[in-house]
């Protein structure tokens, strides 16, 4: 057989390789605050755009920017994909305080499991059946949450006692409530500005969980670490991969299917697995370093869980002045968590 008879027959041996010059072929901006050395942006944002590229044959093109490239503050960036800005932006709803309530339940503290991935479950489902609304004008492409929320200060933290005036940065309005519950002095900012309120005295430390760390190089600004033991864990933080809406529906029939077929449960479960799996190695790393890691007492964690018990009442309150039935969410979510968390150490 002649290479040119070989080539012809493999050309017509894979058609789904080869798709007429009128398919529609689109370009999705992908925006983030993030630079590109970051966990999220190596281990599930590059994935997840290759995997949609794969899936549509190479007529889907996503093409992130990091570490804010397209403008703007990290707070603007679920209204830059509203807008059309961008296509896609991935974020933090606490990044907005007060504007996405419902999906604060999964935030409050001693209410989220240790593991991303029972946490991720949790928010993608709760999302489909109730905070679906307040992200109506966008396409959310999926939402979750972070795995165990770690204290890193530049004093030690062993006791409740320890908190007290120590300056930490908050990701969400009700982890910020927490800490000032616990007696600490809450500084509110994007974690991007971490490095810089570090190097100024703005703050003493910050509240994230370790797949964060490298990315700001925080092992190097502090050298102490306060985990906690087992679930619930102190707090957590929600995220979202939100769409603009337009943008989506403009999409062919096809092409919509590999978005969709990319979304909900299926890039939840991608997201978490990058906390998950990041997240030991972290802090691996950071004992290699030489810096302390402390875990909480049980009899210290019950202490922190009852100082904190009225930001959670304040919380269920302020969701009844909303018409928001805080106390059925939080039921809900607690079953949630015990039934995908059983199991999950």
């Amino acid at each position: 057989m002649t290479p040119r008879r070989t080539l012809l027959l493999g050309t017509l041996a894979a058609p789904a390789l080869v798709h007429p010059a009128s398919a529609q072929e689109v370009t999705l901006r992908l925006h983030h605050f993030l630079p590109a050395v970051s966990n999220v942006h190596r281990h599930f944002l590059q994935p997840w755009a290759q995997k949609v590229g794969t899936e549509s044959g190479g007529r889907l093109r996503v093409q992130i920017f990091p570490a804010m490239q397209l403008g703007g503050a990290p707070p603007q960036l679920y209204d830059q994909a509203r807008d059309g800005v961008v296509d896609i932006i991935w974020t933090l709803p606490g990044n907005t305080p007060g504007r996405f309530p419902s999906i604060e339940v999964i935030e409050l503290p001693f209410v989220a499991h240790r593991r991303a991935s029972v946490n991720a479950r949790v928010v993608q489902e709760l999302h489909d059946a109730v905070f679906r609304n307040e992200f109506a004008d966008t396409q959310i492409l999926c939402a979750w949450a972070h795995d165990a929320g770690v204290i890193h200060a530049r004093r030690e933290v062993k006791r409740l006692e320890d908190m007290n005036g120590l300056k930490l940065r908050f990701p969400t309005r009700q982890a910020g409530e927490a800490l000032r519950a616990l007696g600490a002095a809450p500084v509110g900012m994007p974690v991007p500005q971490v490095p810089e309120a570090m190097s100024s005295g703005v703050i003493d430390g910050a509240v994230v969980p370790w797949e964060v760390v490298p990315s700001i190089r925080l092992q190097e600004m502090v050298r102490n670490h306060t985990e906690f033991p087992g679930s619930p864990t102190f707090y957590t933080a929600s995220f979202v991969l939100a769409m603009n809406k337009a943008r989506y529906e403009g999409l062919s029939a096809e092409l919509k299917r590999v978005v969709d077929a990319n979304s909900g449960q299926v890039a939840a479960a991608m997201a978490a697995k990058v906390w998950d799996e990041q997240g030991p190695a972290v802090e691996q790393q950071v004992r290699r370093r030489g810096n302390q890691i402390v875990e909480l007492s049980e009899e210290e964690r019950t202490r922190w869980m009852r100082q904190t018990q009225p930001v959670v009442d304040n919380w269920v309150r302020a969701m009844g002045e909303r018409n928001i039935n805080g106390a059925t969410l939080l039921e809900r979510t607690r079953a949630l968590i015990a039934q995908h968390g059983q199991g999950v150490s």
